[in-house]
């Protein structure tokens, strides 16, 4: 019942993992946001923050910095610091099918070919693109960047008979799906996946994030108009940078066409 409900601030704790500037950064612009701190009304002091979640001040200066950046608050000389009264706007929200959205990614940012290569992928892409055990696909991974910022990290497979077109130099003029359709592929449908997940030493480093901070990670198999498993992409994102948009129709609203949720329990294992 609503009454079991704890309070939304109360419900944030610090933990491991992920950095405390970040966690707090994340906190304070969902209050913000979610009115739970009132526009133009006086934000948290310094010295409340610290003492609210024992952190130290320049994590918590920082982190009023990043918000101040973001427009959320306004410090006042004299006054204090203030939430805006006049959020920014919220972003459009495009109408975009699967290859619609995939061109509009890459329009917006610009690409870093880091690696291409022919090997035996991973079983489960293997098994995605229905390959036969031990059988090599192509793979290329690159870096998609914005206004200098890297947002988005891409690892992509494709079968064998593509090989010859998928080259570093293709790949740094055109999107990896569009190299396919200038070879003949016509595509017929996506199965797409979003998950969390954290930054290993790799992506890390790459995204320009923390070890260990939260990511989105998308995977999406594409086949093509006779069914058949083409393209296996798996991409990693900043989640504090990224958000993923879906425009459903009213006829697919209640269909397995908009998309479901599934529970996975067995994190730890099996369960008894």
């Amino acid at each position: 019942m609503e009454d079991d409900l704890p309070p939304q601030s109360a419900a944030f704790k610090l933990s491991k993992g992920t950095s405390l500037h970040r966690q707090l950064l994340l906190m304070l612009k969902n209050e913000i946001e979610s009115g739970t701190l009132e526009r133009g009304g006086l934000f948290p002091s310094e010295e409340s923050l610290c003492e609210r979640f024992s952190l130290s001040r320049v994590t918590v200066r920082r982190t009023l910095g990043d918000l101040a950046a973001m427009g959320l608050i306004e410090r006042k000389p004299g006054r204090g610091t203030f939430v805006r009264k006049e959020l920014p706007p919220p972003r459009l929200i495009p109408t975009l099918g699967v290859i619609d959205s995939l061109k509009n990614t890459e329009m917006k940012t610009q690409v870093r070919v880091l690696a291409v290569s022919h090997a035996v992928p991973p079983r489960e892409i293997g098994m995605a693109l229905n390959l036969q055990p031990g059988e090599e696909a192509v793979n290329a991974v690159r870096l998609r960047s914005c206004d200098g910022s890297p947002v988005m990290l891409t690892d992509v497979w494709a079968p064998l008979a593509f090989k010859a077109c998928i080259t570093p130099e293709a790949l740094s003029k055109m999107a990896f799906y569009e190299i396919l359709a200038a070879n003949g592929v016509t595509y017929g449908r996506a199965v797409q996946e979003i998950t969390a997940s954290i930054a290993d030493f790799r992506n890390a480093g790459l995204l320009a994030v923390e070890n260990g901070a939260p990511l989105l990670k998308m995977r999406r198999v594409m086949y093509d108009s006779q069914e058949q498993p083409v393209i296996y992409s798996t991409v990693y994102l900043p989640s504090d940078a990224s958000r993923v948009l879906m425009d459903v129709s009213g006829q697919a609203v209640n269909t397995m066409a908009a998309g479901q949720v599934v529970f996975d329990t067995r994190r730890g294992g099996p369960q008894a």
